[in-house]
């Protein structure tokens, strides 16, 4: 689960660079400027992908909250599977002194008890990828949208993604809006929250 986690970050670090510059492509016109940073005289800005994510409160929640669910069913797969095979175990072991009727029926019992588990394993584990899955595209959709909302006040005719060693090979600090685009995702995020939740954050 863990190897999941960290190959989910770098396909969402590289997705979310791509799919900034993708997005606001299409709306933008081609005509372009002499002028530095700008496009038909509208300013040029990025985002650091890799500092949005991880200081986006709600991808850091989603994060912790899945590396527990995957922490709890590999406890719960180890278990299951443990069992069954301690009496697999324990099947071979007594099988020669069990009459041929009685280890044919334990032998299926036990068939049967292993095919079930590994069809609960593969149910929880999709389970889990969809749920997964489900929670990235509201992560694309919360960004998008609020970059959207960014951007028609501010009118600039890109917003880019920009990470170390992507497609962007140099960006000049000046048109980094990183730090504003973070600090309103939070605070859209925390607005959303139950006020219990915001009650525990005052607390610690």
């Amino acid at each position: 689960m863990k190897n999941l986690s960290l190959a989910l970050n770098a396909v969402l670090v590289v997705a979310v660079a791509v799919l900034y510059y993708l997005h606001f492509k299409g709306e933008s016109t081609s005509s372009t400027s002499s002028s530095m940073g700008t496009v038909a005289g509208k300013p040029i800005v990025y985002v650091n992908a890799d500092s949005l994510l991880s200081n986006y409160d709600f991808f850091k929640d989603t994060q912790k909250a899945f590396e527990q669910k995957g922490t709890q069913l590999d406890i719960e797969l180890n278990q299951k599977g443990g069992a069954i095979q301690r009496e697999i175990q324990i099947f071979q072991q007594r099988a020669g002194g069990m009459l041929a009727a009685e280890a044919q029926a334990k032998q299926l019992e036990l068939q049967k008890r292993a095919s079930d588990f590994e069809n609960y394993r593969q149910k929880a584990a999709n389970d889990l990828a969809v749920e997964r899955s489900t929670q990235t595209e509201k992560l694309y959709d919360n960004i998008f949208e609020y970059i959207k909302k960014y951007n028609s006040e501010n009118k600039y005719e890109y917003v880019l993604g920009f990470q170390k060693g992507g497609g962007i090979l140099f960006a000049d600090s000046k048109l980094d809006v990183t730090q504003k685009i973070i600090d309103g995702l939070n605070k859209e995020y925390k607005a959303s929250q139950p006020k219990t939740e915001e009650k525990k954050e005052e607390k610690k």
